[in-house]
Protein backbone atom coordinates (compact mmCIF):
# COMPACT_ATOMS: atom_id res chain seq x y z
CA UNK A 1 0.00 0.00 0.00
CA UNK A 2 1.01 3.64 -0.38
CA UNK A 3 1.91 5.08 3.02
CA UNK A 4 -0.85 7.39 4.25
CA UNK A 5 0.22 10.99 4.96
CA UNK A 6 -1.93 12.66 7.59
CA UNK A 7 -3.51 16.05 6.94
CA UNK A 8 -5.41 18.46 9.19
CA UNK A 9 -8.43 16.15 9.54
CA UNK A 10 -8.24 14.03 12.72
CA UNK A 11 -8.71 10.70 10.96
CA UNK A 12 -6.59 7.61 10.32
CA UNK A 13 -6.68 4.95 7.63
CA UNK A 14 -7.92 1.44 8.36
CA UNK A 15 -5.22 -0.22 10.54
CA UNK A 16 -5.78 -3.47 8.66
CA UNK A 17 -4.06 -1.78 5.71
CA UNK A 18 -0.80 -1.22 7.64
CA UNK A 19 2.61 -2.13 6.27
CA UNK A 20 3.96 -5.57 7.32
CA UNK A 21 5.97 -3.94 10.12
CA UNK A 22 2.86 -2.15 11.42
CA UNK A 23 3.52 1.33 10.03
CA UNK A 24 0.21 2.88 8.98
CA UNK A 25 0.71 6.65 8.58
CA UNK A 26 3.19 9.52 8.74
CA UNK A 27 2.92 13.18 9.68
CA UNK A 28 0.13 15.03 11.44
CA UNK A 29 0.61 16.33 14.95
CA UNK A 30 0.48 15.21 18.58
CA UNK A 31 -2.52 17.24 19.69
CA UNK A 32 -4.91 15.82 22.28
CA UNK A 33 -7.54 15.32 19.58
CA UNK A 34 -5.10 13.52 17.27
CA UNK A 35 -3.86 11.22 20.04
CA UNK A 36 -7.41 10.39 21.09
CA UNK A 37 -8.34 9.54 17.50
CA UNK A 38 -5.23 7.37 17.18
CA UNK A 39 -5.86 5.28 20.29
CA UNK A 40 -9.52 4.84 19.39
CA UNK A 41 -8.28 3.38 16.10
CA UNK A 42 -5.75 1.07 17.80
CA UNK A 43 -2.82 3.20 16.62
CA UNK A 44 0.04 4.86 18.52
CA UNK A 45 2.94 7.21 17.65
CA UNK A 46 6.56 6.05 17.79
CA UNK A 47 9.48 7.79 16.12
CA UNK A 48 12.98 9.12 16.77
CA UNK A 49 14.16 12.69 17.26
CA UNK A 50 14.50 14.45 13.91
CA UNK A 51 12.16 12.05 12.10
CA UNK A 52 8.57 12.79 11.05
CA UNK A 53 5.84 11.48 13.35
CA UNK A 54 5.22 7.80 12.55
CA UNK A 55 2.01 5.95 13.48
CA UNK A 56 1.85 2.20 14.13
CA UNK A 57 -0.57 -0.70 14.48
CA UNK A 58 1.54 -3.89 14.73
CA UNK A 59 0.33 -7.40 14.03
CA UNK A 60 0.39 -9.37 16.26
CA UNK A 61 -0.28 -7.17 19.29
CA UNK A 62 0.91 -7.96 22.83
CA UNK A 63 -1.87 -7.59 25.40
CA UNK A 64 -2.53 -8.51 29.01
CA UNK A 65 -6.03 -9.41 30.12
CA UNK A 66 -6.40 -8.70 33.86
CA UNK A 67 -7.97 -12.11 34.52
CA UNK A 68 -4.89 -13.81 33.02
CA UNK A 69 -2.20 -11.99 34.98
CA UNK A 70 0.34 -14.15 36.80
CA UNK A 71 2.19 -12.60 39.76
CA UNK A 72 5.36 -14.40 40.92
CA UNK A 73 5.04 -15.53 44.53
CA UNK A 74 8.22 -13.75 45.59
CA UNK A 75 6.99 -10.45 44.17
CA UNK A 76 3.58 -10.81 45.81
CA UNK A 77 5.30 -11.51 49.13
CA UNK A 78 7.51 -8.42 48.82
CA UNK A 79 4.58 -6.20 47.95
CA UNK A 80 2.69 -7.43 51.01
CA UNK A 81 5.54 -6.27 53.24
CA UNK A 82 4.88 -2.68 52.17
CA UNK A 83 8.27 -2.38 50.50
CA UNK A 84 6.78 0.14 48.07
CA UNK A 85 4.22 2.87 48.50
CA UNK A 86 2.07 2.81 45.37
CA UNK A 87 0.64 6.07 44.06
CA UNK A 88 -1.33 7.14 40.99
CA UNK A 89 -0.89 10.36 39.01
CA UNK A 90 1.16 12.22 41.62
CA UNK A 91 4.34 12.52 39.52
CA UNK A 92 3.30 11.98 35.91
CA UNK A 93 5.88 14.35 34.39
CA UNK A 94 8.69 12.84 36.47
CA UNK A 95 7.73 9.32 35.38
CA UNK A 96 7.74 10.27 31.69
CA UNK A 97 11.10 12.03 32.05
CA UNK A 98 12.58 9.03 33.85
CA UNK A 99 11.29 6.67 31.16
CA UNK A 100 12.86 8.88 28.50
CA UNK A 101 16.22 8.86 30.28
CA UNK A 102 16.27 5.18 31.26
CA UNK A 103 19.05 3.22 29.50
CA UNK A 104 17.71 0.62 27.04
CA UNK A 105 20.27 -2.06 26.08
CA UNK A 106 18.40 -2.82 22.83
CA UNK A 107 18.16 0.72 21.48
CA UNK A 108 20.12 3.93 21.02
CA UNK A 109 18.60 7.14 22.34
CA UNK A 110 14.89 7.41 23.16
CA UNK A 111 11.64 7.55 21.25
CA UNK A 112 10.17 9.66 24.08
CA UNK A 113 11.22 12.90 22.44
CA UNK A 114 10.68 16.39 23.85
CA UNK A 115 7.60 16.70 21.64
CA UNK A 116 6.26 13.39 22.91
CA UNK A 117 6.82 14.42 26.53
CA UNK A 118 4.97 17.67 25.96
CA UNK A 119 2.14 15.93 24.10
CA UNK A 120 1.54 13.28 26.74
CA UNK A 121 1.72 15.93 29.43
CA UNK A 122 -1.19 17.67 27.71
CA UNK A 123 -2.94 14.31 27.31
CA UNK A 124 -2.53 13.78 31.05
CA UNK A 125 -3.99 17.21 31.80
CA UNK A 126 -6.95 16.28 29.60
CA UNK A 127 -7.54 13.18 31.71
CA UNK A 128 -6.39 10.49 29.28
CA UNK A 129 -2.78 9.71 30.22
CA UNK A 130 -1.95 8.41 33.70
CA UNK A 131 0.95 7.13 35.74
CA UNK A 132 1.49 4.48 38.40
CA UNK A 133 4.41 5.14 40.73
CA UNK A 134 6.44 3.22 43.33
CA UNK A 135 7.90 5.25 46.17
CA UNK A 136 10.31 4.44 48.99
CA UNK A 137 10.63 7.01 51.79
CA UNK A 138 9.13 9.72 49.56
CA UNK A 139 11.62 8.95 46.77
CA UNK A 140 10.24 7.98 43.36
CA UNK A 141 11.94 4.69 42.45
CA UNK A 142 9.85 3.37 39.54
CA UNK A 143 6.87 4.12 37.39
CA UNK A 144 4.91 3.45 34.25
CA UNK A 145 2.55 5.53 32.17
CA UNK A 146 -0.05 5.00 29.50
CA UNK A 147 -3.43 6.01 28.15
CA UNK A 148 -6.89 5.28 29.55
CA UNK A 149 -9.75 4.88 27.09
CA UNK A 150 -12.92 3.49 28.63
CA UNK A 151 -12.26 -0.13 29.58
CA UNK A 152 -8.91 -0.29 27.78
CA UNK A 153 -5.50 0.87 28.94
CA UNK A 154 -2.68 1.41 26.46
CA UNK A 155 0.73 1.06 28.10
CA UNK A 156 3.54 3.29 26.86
CA UNK A 157 6.71 2.88 28.94
CA UNK A 158 8.11 1.97 32.34
CA UNK A 159 11.36 2.31 34.26
CA UNK A 160 12.86 1.32 37.60
CA UNK A 161 15.74 2.30 39.84
CA UNK A 162 15.46 -0.64 42.26
CA UNK A 163 14.66 -4.35 41.78
CA UNK A 164 10.98 -5.31 41.56
CA UNK A 165 9.65 -1.75 41.73
CA UNK A 166 8.44 -1.50 38.13
CA UNK A 167 6.98 -5.00 38.45
CA UNK A 168 5.03 -3.77 41.46
CA UNK A 169 3.75 -0.89 39.32
CA UNK A 170 2.54 -3.34 36.69
CA UNK A 171 0.74 -5.47 39.27
CA UNK A 172 -0.83 -2.38 40.84
CA UNK A 173 -1.96 -1.18 37.40
CA UNK A 174 -3.54 -4.43 36.27
CA UNK A 175 -5.23 -5.29 39.55
CA UNK A 176 -6.59 -1.81 40.18
CA UNK A 177 -7.85 -1.30 36.63
CA UNK A 178 -9.25 -4.82 36.53
CA UNK A 179 -11.29 -4.05 39.66
CA UNK A 180 -12.69 -1.00 37.82
CA UNK A 181 -13.84 -3.04 34.85
CA UNK A 182 -10.92 -2.54 32.46
CA UNK A 183 -10.91 -5.45 30.02
CA UNK A 184 -7.55 -5.16 28.25
CA UNK A 185 -4.06 -3.75 28.82
CA UNK A 186 -2.23 -3.04 25.55
CA UNK A 187 1.50 -3.83 25.79
CA UNK A 188 2.20 -3.12 22.09
CA UNK A 189 5.10 -5.47 21.34
CA UNK A 190 6.22 -8.87 22.68
CA UNK A 191 8.74 -9.03 25.53
CA UNK A 192 9.65 -12.04 27.64
CA UNK A 193 9.27 -9.85 30.75
CA UNK A 194 5.59 -9.16 30.02
CA UNK A 195 4.95 -12.74 28.91
CA UNK A 196 6.03 -13.95 32.36
CA UNK A 197 3.17 -11.89 33.81
CA UNK A 198 0.61 -13.49 31.51
CA UNK A 199 0.65 -11.12 28.54
CA UNK A 200 0.21 -12.76 25.15
CA UNK A 201 0.02 -11.92 21.47
CA UNK A 202 -3.27 -11.64 19.62
CA UNK A 203 -3.95 -10.74 16.00
CA UNK A 204 -4.49 -7.13 14.98
CA UNK A 205 -8.05 -7.97 13.98
CA UNK A 206 -8.79 -9.42 17.43
CA UNK A 207 -7.13 -6.45 19.10
CA UNK A 208 -9.19 -3.96 17.12
CA UNK A 209 -12.31 -5.87 18.09
CA UNK A 210 -11.48 -5.33 21.76
CA UNK A 211 -10.79 -1.65 21.12
CA UNK A 212 -14.16 -1.18 19.43
CA UNK A 213 -15.96 -3.11 22.17
CA UNK A 214 -14.29 -1.63 25.23
CA UNK A 215 -12.98 1.88 24.55
CA UNK A 216 -16.41 3.42 25.32
CA UNK A 217 -15.96 6.23 22.77
CA UNK A 218 -12.76 7.33 24.49
CA UNK A 219 -14.09 8.26 27.91
CA UNK A 220 -11.17 8.23 30.38
CA UNK A 221 -11.37 6.65 33.83
CA UNK A 222 -12.17 9.21 36.49
CA UNK A 223 -11.69 7.22 39.70
CA UNK A 224 -7.95 6.45 39.78
CA UNK A 225 -5.88 9.00 41.67
CA UNK A 226 -3.71 9.44 44.73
Amino acid sequence: MALYRLGPVLAFPDPMEAEPDGLIAVGGDLSVGRLKAAYLAGIYPWYSEGDPILWWSPDPRMVLFPSEMHVPRSLRKRMRTGAFEMRWNTAFTAVVEACANAPRPDQEGTWITASMREAYGAFHEAGYAMSVEAWIDDALVAGLYGVSMGRCFFGESMYTLVPDASKACLVELVERLGSLGVEMIDCQMYTEHLARFGAREITRREFLGHVRAHCDEGRPLQSVNG
